[in-house]
């Protein structure tokens, strides 16, 4: 089901005050390190480490929030958002990290008309807000250690099953992915939600997306024929070699989790492998 309605714009910023900008974008670096310290003791693959994109900051409660108390000039906002991302991303480099997913889930939001709506009647303009958030993000990536691999995570919503937002990558995928510096994309494809594959055909040909269309929302066990039909529906669109399978969300996007059992996240998870191994092999 889609989440309850979130309060209005002016009402939401406010609500957001505390929780992103009673101090300015600073604070204990680095974060996220001891979790990467922690899963690459334990694995012999390459662990992956997940991080919020910097454009959440400013999204759920735009220009409002982030002036309320702690800022002023929201140039500085930014500059200090680029600068702790940097921070994080170095410091996860130098811990051994290799592999970094950013979740941006706002360029996925773009598409849906309420959120556009939502975002004009607090006075900003969703189109421009999209180049802000390319150029941002693209700052954060210029400023990324070399040999650091940086990929996107978009959905629509996944808390405790639900969903937040629905819309087709129409609108973004131009600037989504020719002019944002991301290498590959995790994409949510689980639903109609999301739209067709058409914005694939943009994709650019050294840029690899991986196709989330196993769900993490329910515990309906999908049919590999039917999730290798749904690549070959992608492949009209973007090289096969270009592709990639996997879930669309994480399971648990909340500390309750979504309604899914351990024993059924492993059954899907087992059914993402076996599906690429049948289309691409080990490789």
């Amino acid at each position: 089901p889609r989440a309850a309605p979130r309060p209005a714009p002016s009402a939401r910023a406010a609500a957001n005050r505390s929780r992103w900008s009673e101090a300015a974008c600073s604070g204990p670096s680095p974060i996220n390190v001891p979790d990467f310290k922690f899963v690459a003791a334990n694995t012999r693959l390459i662990p992956k480490i997940t991080i919020p994109g910097p454009c959440a900051l400013h999204f759920r409660g735009g220009n409002a929030a982030v002036l309320a108390t702690a800022y002023t000039d929201l140039d500085q906002f930014w500059d200090d958002t680029v600068e702790a991302f940097g921070r994080e991303l170095k410091a996860l480099a130098e811990a051994g990290c290799r592999y970094v997913q950013i979740d941006e889930t706002a360029f996925a939001k773009f598409g849906d008309p309420q959120v556009q709506a939502a975002l004009k009647s607090r006075g900003d303009d969703w189109s421009a807000l999209i180049d802000k958030y390319v150029a941002i993000t693209n700052r954060v990536l210029k400023n990324a250690p070399q040999g650091v691999r940086i990929g996107m995570h978009l959905c629509r919503g996944n808390r405790g099953g639900q969903w937040h937002s629905e819309g087709s990558y129409d609108d973004v995928a131009e600037r989504l992915f020719n002019a944002l510096n991301i290498q590959f994309y995790f994409l949510e494809y689980d639903t109609p939600r999301a739209g067709t594959f058409t914005p694939l055909r943009l994709v650019p040909p050294h840029k690899t997306v991986v196709l989330g269309i196993v769900s993490t929302k329910t515990p309906k066990m999908e049919s590999k024929d039917a999730l290798k039909k749904r690549i070959e529906e992608a492949a009209r669109q973007l090289d096969l070699n270009c592709l990639g399978v996997s879930p669309q969300c994480g399971f648990a996007s909340i500390d309750t989790g979504n309604p899914i059992t351990p024993e059924v996240q492993e059954a899907k998870l087992r059914l993402v492998v076996e599906v690429a191994r049948d289309i691409w092999g080990d490789a």
